[in-house]
């Protein structure tokens, strides 16, 4: 049987994408939980035209992330926190930390975008990668400083 996936199915393939499946899976799980809809020449056609909208919205998205992309990479974050002898930081600053440096620079950006591969331990600058779209990555410059 023929279907038209609705959204991502593992193993199976991406949404939109025109697959053959047996048809008992497809009548007891794929179109009842609505993953997918039957390949007939009516919903292959309203495929065609969401795909049309859905690519108009994907590219004005796209296109905001690359905006914000640029306004972030000219910034650099400085972060004061508190350090003893020898430089040593009390604590760490995490993604949490600079997601609220960025809330303070009026750009919000939720924390599980900012990748850091382990927490900042020590005074200095430091290249930190946000991802703000699957192909949109921003290198912001996070400065710690002393209090």
């Amino acid at each position: 049987m023929k279907v038209i996936l609705k959204e991502d199915v593992d193993h199976l393939g991406k949404m939109g994408n025109l697959v053959d499946v047996k048809d008992g899976f497809a009548r007891n799980f794929l179109i009842p939980n609505r993953k997918a809809v039957l390949a007939t020449d009516r919903n292959t056609k309203e495929l065609e035209h969401e795909r049309k909208i859905i690519d108009v919205k994907l590219k004005k998205i796209r296109k905001e992330a690359e905006s914000l992309g640029e306004k972030i990479q000219a910034l650099t974050l400085h972060i004061q926190v508190q350090a003893g002898e020898g430089d040593k930081l009390f604590g760490s600053v995490t993604s949490q930390d600079i997601a609220e440096a960025l809330e303070k620079e009026s750009i919000a950006i939720d924390k599980k975008k900012i990748l850091l591969e382990k927490p900042i331990k020590e005074l200095g600058l430091f290249p930190v990668l946000i991802k703000l779209h699957a192909d949109v990555i921003a290198n912001i410059k996070v400065s710690v400083e002393k209090s």
